[in-house]
């Protein structure tokens, strides 16, 4: 969380905390989402990232919005430290 502490200021920024077991580490932006994938015995900085975009008739972004809401919704937000 350290390295996100110049973000915490930012308009339209928001982060949480939550207690869900996820294998994904999930950014989005829109429509769009930046997915690292978990991959066992490797670091996370040395995983694949998947940009994933919307797009007509696919439901990859649907799925991975659908799981983000439920999370986030039940994730606490992180008091901004001065």
């Amino acid at each position: 969380m350290k390295l996100y502490r110049p973000l915490y200021g930012v308009e339209g920024v928001e982060f949480r905390m939550h207690r869900s077991t996820l294998h994904n580490s999930l950014y989005r932006a829109d429509d769009e989402w930046l997915v690292n994938v978990q991959v066992y015995g490797i670091s996370a900085p040395y995983t694949p990232v998947l940009h994933l975009r919307k797009v007509a008739g696919a439901e990859l972004v649907s799925t991975y919005t659908q799981s983000f809401e439920k999370v986030w919704t039940e994730a606490v937000p992180i008091e901004r430290k001065a």
